[in-house]
Protein backbone atom coordinates (compact mmCIF):
# COMPACT_ATOMS: atom_id res chain seq x y z
CA UNK A 1 0.00 0.00 0.00
CA UNK A 2 1.48 3.14 -1.15
CA UNK A 3 2.06 5.89 1.89
CA UNK A 4 -0.90 8.55 0.97
CA UNK A 5 -3.15 5.81 -0.10
CA UNK A 6 -2.64 4.56 3.39
CA UNK A 7 -2.84 7.91 5.03
CA UNK A 8 -6.63 8.17 3.79
CA UNK A 9 -7.26 4.47 5.26
CA UNK A 10 -5.87 5.73 8.36
CA UNK A 11 -7.95 8.77 8.14
CA UNK A 12 -11.07 7.28 7.03
CA UNK A 13 -11.00 4.70 9.90
CA UNK A 14 -10.50 7.52 12.49
CA UNK A 15 -12.82 9.52 11.24
CA UNK A 16 -15.45 6.24 11.60
CA UNK A 17 -14.04 5.48 15.03
CA UNK A 18 -14.69 9.00 16.51
CA UNK A 19 -18.72 8.53 14.64
CA UNK A 20 -19.50 5.12 17.20
CA UNK A 21 -18.31 7.46 19.91
CA UNK A 22 -20.52 10.23 19.16
CA UNK A 23 -24.05 10.43 21.47
CA UNK A 24 -27.26 8.66 19.88
CA UNK A 25 -25.43 6.06 18.44
CA UNK A 26 -27.84 3.79 16.76
CA UNK A 27 -30.38 6.37 15.34
CA UNK A 28 -30.09 8.30 12.46
CA UNK A 29 -28.41 11.69 12.12
CA UNK A 30 -29.60 12.90 8.68
CA UNK A 31 -31.78 14.93 8.99
CA UNK A 32 -35.82 14.80 8.47
CA UNK A 33 -37.22 16.22 5.16
CA UNK A 34 -38.53 19.23 5.62
CA UNK A 35 -42.46 19.51 5.55
CA UNK A 36 -44.06 21.93 3.44
CA UNK A 37 -46.80 23.45 5.81
CA UNK A 38 -50.03 23.81 4.55
CA UNK A 39 -51.54 26.38 2.37
CA UNK A 40 -54.42 28.46 3.83
CA UNK A 41 -55.72 29.01 0.39
CA UNK A 42 -59.20 28.08 0.22
CA UNK A 43 -59.54 27.57 3.97
CA UNK A 44 -62.88 28.96 6.07
CA UNK A 45 -61.13 30.64 8.88
CA UNK A 46 -63.34 32.11 12.36
CA UNK A 47 -61.27 34.87 13.47
CA UNK A 48 -63.00 35.73 17.07
CA UNK A 49 -61.57 38.74 19.32
CA UNK A 50 -62.71 40.81 22.08
CA UNK A 51 -61.74 40.52 25.90
CA UNK A 52 -59.09 42.79 27.68
CA UNK A 53 -58.72 45.80 25.89
CA UNK A 54 -54.74 45.45 27.14
CA UNK A 55 -53.92 42.71 24.51
CA UNK A 56 -55.17 44.88 22.03
CA UNK A 57 -57.65 42.54 20.13
CA UNK A 58 -58.74 44.86 17.46
CA UNK A 59 -54.98 45.95 16.42
CA UNK A 60 -54.83 42.18 16.43
CA UNK A 61 -58.05 41.41 14.10
CA UNK A 62 -56.91 44.50 11.65
CA UNK A 63 -53.32 42.60 11.25
CA UNK A 64 -54.37 39.43 11.07
CA UNK A 65 -57.22 39.35 9.32
CA UNK A 66 -55.31 41.45 6.49
CA UNK A 67 -52.30 38.93 6.69
CA UNK A 68 -55.18 35.97 6.05
CA UNK A 69 -56.73 37.21 2.90
CA UNK A 70 -53.29 37.88 1.26
CA UNK A 71 -53.28 34.22 1.79
CA UNK A 72 -56.38 33.69 -0.15
CA UNK A 73 -57.89 32.73 3.04
CA UNK A 74 -62.04 32.82 3.84
CA UNK A 75 -61.82 35.21 6.56
CA UNK A 76 -65.50 35.63 8.76
CA UNK A 77 -65.04 38.07 11.64
CA UNK A 78 -67.22 37.91 15.21
CA UNK A 79 -66.36 39.89 18.01
CA UNK A 80 -68.17 37.11 20.77
CA UNK A 81 -67.90 33.50 21.33
CA UNK A 82 -71.21 33.52 20.84
CA UNK A 83 -70.70 32.22 17.11
CA UNK A 84 -69.65 28.98 18.80
CA UNK A 85 -72.94 27.58 19.41
CA UNK A 86 -74.10 28.45 15.22
CA UNK A 87 -73.71 24.75 14.12
CA UNK A 88 -73.20 25.25 10.51
CA UNK A 89 -70.17 27.73 10.97
CA UNK A 90 -68.89 25.51 13.23
CA UNK A 91 -69.25 22.42 10.77
CA UNK A 92 -67.74 24.37 7.81
CA UNK A 93 -65.00 25.98 9.59
CA UNK A 94 -61.33 24.96 9.03
CA UNK A 95 -59.59 26.92 11.63
CA UNK A 96 -60.58 29.02 14.57
CA UNK A 97 -58.67 32.23 15.70
CA UNK A 98 -59.19 33.39 19.08
CA UNK A 99 -58.22 36.67 21.20
CA UNK A 100 -60.82 36.99 24.39
CA UNK A 101 -58.40 37.25 27.30
CA UNK A 102 -60.60 36.88 30.52
CA UNK A 103 -63.75 36.46 28.59
CA UNK A 104 -66.54 33.68 29.97
CA UNK A 105 -68.11 31.48 27.58
CA UNK A 106 -71.12 29.60 28.55
CA UNK A 107 -71.39 25.72 28.00
CA UNK A 108 -73.26 25.97 25.34
CA UNK A 109 -70.28 27.79 23.93
CA UNK A 110 -67.81 25.94 24.89
CA UNK A 111 -69.37 22.90 24.02
CA UNK A 112 -69.99 24.02 20.44
CA UNK A 113 -66.27 24.89 20.02
CA UNK A 114 -64.95 21.67 21.30
CA UNK A 115 -67.14 19.42 19.66
CA UNK A 116 -66.23 21.30 16.57
CA UNK A 117 -62.19 20.52 17.75
CA UNK A 118 -62.88 17.20 18.52
CA UNK A 119 -65.31 15.52 16.24
CA UNK A 120 -65.42 17.48 12.92
CA UNK A 121 -61.69 18.10 13.11
CA UNK A 122 -61.48 21.75 12.95
CA UNK A 123 -58.42 23.36 14.20
CA UNK A 124 -57.62 26.34 16.72
CA UNK A 125 -54.38 28.55 17.09
CA UNK A 126 -53.85 31.36 19.06
CA UNK A 127 -51.17 32.84 21.14
CA UNK A 128 -50.29 34.93 24.41
CA UNK A 129 -53.66 35.62 26.84
CA UNK A 130 -55.61 35.52 24.03
CA UNK A 131 -55.78 31.64 23.77
CA UNK A 132 -54.20 30.65 26.82
CA UNK A 133 -55.98 32.99 29.12
CA UNK A 134 -59.16 33.14 27.94
CA UNK A 135 -61.97 31.07 30.11
CA UNK A 136 -60.49 30.42 33.88
CA UNK A 137 -63.15 28.74 34.94
CA UNK A 138 -63.23 26.30 32.02
CA UNK A 139 -60.81 23.25 32.54
CA UNK A 140 -62.38 21.24 29.47
CA UNK A 141 -61.03 24.47 27.31
CA UNK A 142 -57.90 24.23 29.05
CA UNK A 143 -57.67 20.46 28.73
CA UNK A 144 -58.00 21.22 24.16
CA UNK A 145 -55.46 24.19 24.27
CA UNK A 146 -52.80 22.39 26.57
CA UNK A 147 -51.71 25.13 29.22
CA UNK A 148 -53.18 28.12 31.25
CA UNK A 149 -51.08 31.65 31.96
CA UNK A 150 -50.33 31.69 35.52
CA UNK A 151 -47.78 34.61 35.98
CA UNK A 152 -45.82 37.23 34.29
CA UNK A 153 -42.83 38.10 36.59
CA UNK A 154 -41.94 41.54 36.69
CA UNK A 155 -44.65 42.55 33.80
CA UNK A 156 -43.06 43.59 30.44
CA UNK A 157 -39.31 42.58 30.55
CA UNK A 158 -36.20 41.37 28.35
CA UNK A 159 -36.27 37.78 27.62
CA UNK A 160 -34.79 35.22 25.72
CA UNK A 161 -37.04 32.71 23.39
CA UNK A 162 -35.36 29.43 22.31
CA UNK A 163 -36.51 27.13 19.72
CA UNK A 164 -36.15 23.32 21.11
CA UNK A 165 -36.97 21.42 17.89
CA UNK A 166 -35.66 22.81 14.77
CA UNK A 167 -36.98 19.86 12.71
CA UNK A 168 -40.47 20.54 13.02
CA UNK A 169 -41.98 22.83 9.93
CA UNK A 170 -43.09 25.54 12.63
CA UNK A 171 -39.92 26.27 13.85
CA UNK A 172 -37.10 24.52 10.70
CA UNK A 173 -34.75 27.51 10.18
CA UNK A 174 -35.92 29.86 13.02
CA UNK A 175 -33.69 31.17 15.33
CA UNK A 176 -33.32 31.81 19.06
CA UNK A 177 -34.70 35.42 19.88
CA UNK A 178 -35.08 38.25 22.40
CA UNK A 179 -37.87 39.46 23.52
CA UNK A 180 -39.55 43.03 25.05
CA UNK A 181 -42.68 41.65 26.50
CA UNK A 182 -44.38 39.72 28.79
CA UNK A 183 -42.64 36.53 29.74
CA UNK A 184 -45.54 33.40 30.10
CA UNK A 185 -45.05 31.60 33.60
CA UNK A 186 -47.41 28.57 32.09
CA UNK A 187 -49.04 25.47 33.15
CA UNK A 188 -48.36 23.41 30.94
CA UNK A 189 -49.70 19.77 29.75
CA UNK A 190 -46.31 18.08 30.07
CA UNK A 191 -47.36 15.75 26.94
CA UNK A 192 -47.71 18.58 24.29
CA UNK A 193 -45.05 18.91 21.29
CA UNK A 194 -42.96 21.45 22.71
CA UNK A 195 -41.45 23.81 20.09
CA UNK A 196 -39.94 26.68 22.14
CA UNK A 197 -39.04 26.94 25.81
CA UNK A 198 -37.65 30.20 28.06
CA UNK A 199 -35.56 30.43 31.15
CA UNK A 200 -36.58 32.20 33.84
CA UNK A 201 -34.53 34.33 36.43
CA UNK A 202 -34.95 34.77 39.99
CA UNK A 203 -35.05 38.84 40.08
CA UNK A 204 -38.73 39.24 40.67
CA UNK A 205 -39.22 35.47 42.65
CA UNK A 206 -36.11 33.93 43.67
CA UNK A 207 -37.83 31.01 43.48
CA UNK A 208 -37.81 30.34 40.03
CA UNK A 209 -34.45 31.14 39.03
CA UNK A 210 -33.40 28.81 36.74
CA UNK A 211 -36.96 27.17 35.54
CA UNK A 212 -37.66 26.48 32.07
CA UNK A 213 -41.30 27.07 30.78
CA UNK A 214 -42.79 26.17 27.11
CA UNK A 215 -43.63 28.60 25.13
CA UNK A 216 -44.67 27.48 22.22
CA UNK A 217 -46.64 24.46 21.40
CA UNK A 218 -48.49 21.64 19.29
CA UNK A 219 -50.60 19.05 20.40
CA UNK A 220 -54.32 16.94 19.17
CA UNK A 221 -57.68 17.19 20.51
CA UNK A 222 -59.56 14.78 18.83
CA UNK A 223 -59.46 14.99 15.50
CA UNK A 224 -58.12 18.85 15.93
CA UNK A 225 -54.80 20.39 15.76
CA UNK A 226 -53.76 22.61 18.39
CA UNK A 227 -51.39 25.16 18.28
CA UNK A 228 -50.04 27.80 21.13
CA UNK A 229 -47.15 30.13 21.52
CA UNK A 230 -47.15 32.84 24.44
CA UNK A 231 -45.57 35.28 22.94
CA UNK A 232 -47.07 38.58 21.58
CA UNK A 233 -48.59 40.63 24.52
CA UNK A 234 -49.16 43.74 22.56
CA UNK A 235 -48.91 43.66 18.73
CA UNK A 236 -45.62 45.62 18.04
CA UNK A 237 -43.96 43.38 20.53
CA UNK A 238 -44.54 40.16 18.48
CA UNK A 239 -44.51 42.24 14.72
CA UNK A 240 -40.62 44.02 15.57
CA UNK A 241 -39.49 40.38 16.07
CA UNK A 242 -39.24 38.54 12.43
CA UNK A 243 -39.07 34.75 13.99
CA UNK A 244 -41.46 35.69 16.39
CA UNK A 245 -44.30 36.50 13.81
CA UNK A 246 -43.00 34.11 11.54
CA UNK A 247 -43.27 31.09 14.13
CA UNK A 248 -47.30 32.58 14.79
CA UNK A 249 -47.79 32.34 11.22
CA UNK A 250 -46.45 28.66 10.40
CA UNK A 251 -48.08 27.25 13.35
CA UNK A 252 -51.19 29.07 12.37
CA UNK A 253 -50.87 27.31 8.92
CA UNK A 254 -50.38 24.04 10.25
CA UNK A 255 -53.31 24.02 12.54
CA UNK A 256 -55.54 25.05 9.52
CA UNK A 257 -54.99 21.26 7.80
CA UNK A 258 -56.86 19.42 10.99
CA UNK A 259 -59.48 17.97 7.99
CA UNK A 260 -57.12 17.50 4.99
CA UNK A 261 -54.13 16.22 6.18
CA UNK A 262 -53.00 12.95 8.66
CA UNK A 263 -53.17 13.18 12.74
CA UNK A 264 -49.37 14.05 13.33
CA UNK A 265 -47.67 12.37 16.23
CA UNK A 266 -47.67 15.09 19.48
CA UNK A 267 -47.23 13.04 22.48
CA UNK A 268 -43.54 14.02 23.64
CA UNK A 269 -44.19 13.35 27.16
CA UNK A 270 -41.79 14.80 30.02
CA UNK A 271 -42.36 11.99 31.92
CA UNK A 272 -41.89 8.60 31.10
Amino acid sequence: MKKTNRRQFLAKTAIAGSALMLPGIGKSTVPEPVIELPSLKGRNILFVYGGWDGHEPEKYRDYMVAWLKTEEAEVHVYDSAAVYTDKKVMDETDLVIQILTMSQITREQEKGLLEAIEKNGTGMAGWHGGMCDAFRNNPEYQYMTGGQWVAHPGGVIDYTVNIVNKRDPVTSGLRNFAMHSEQYYMHVDPNVKVLATTKFNGKIHSWIDGCVIPVTWKKMYGKGRIFYTSVGHNLSHITAVPDAIEMLKRGIKWASASKYLPAEEWRKPVYD
